[in-house]
């Protein structure tokens, strides 16, 4: 594409592409999948990052990594052994993402205690 085909970000826009991939990121296992990939060191097979994401079922686990893999936010390689296995890593792009994605959560790790005290003072008023 040149630069003139390039098509405008909105992700405000129901019709911008961008959603459904910050959708894939944001979801409810897309962002702990990112992170579990960013914090580990090197490839992950897939058990092993079923494990990291407590509660996570396989097909739901394989259908997110399919989704962030089409997105271009994680590489997975299969290797011809017997049995055959899988690895995940980040793409570069994962990578810059999954840093934010790691401070959001580092931060609301930090802040629970804050949130349980609105939570708690939200129920007490309702």
């Amino acid at each position: 594409m040149t630069e003139q085909e390039q098509p405008v970000a909105d992700v405000f826009s129901a019709a911008c592409s961008s959603r459904p991939v910050l959708q894939h990121l944001t979801g409810r296992w897309g962002a702990l999948a990112m992170v579990a990939l960013d914090r580990a060191e090197g490839p992950v097979r897939f058990g092993e990052l079923r494990r990291r994401v407590e509660g996570i079922s396989d097909r739901m686990l394989s259908q997110t990594l399919g989704q962030l893999e089409r997105d271009g936010m994680v590489h997975r390689t299969v290797h011809s052994s017997i049995p055959p296995h899988v690895e995940y890593t980040l793409t570069e792009l994962g990578a810059r993402v999954a840093g934010p994605l790691a401070e959001l959560i580092e931060l609301l790790e930090a802040e629970l205690p804050t949130v349980m005290d609105a939570q708690a003072a939200y129920e007490a008023a309702s």
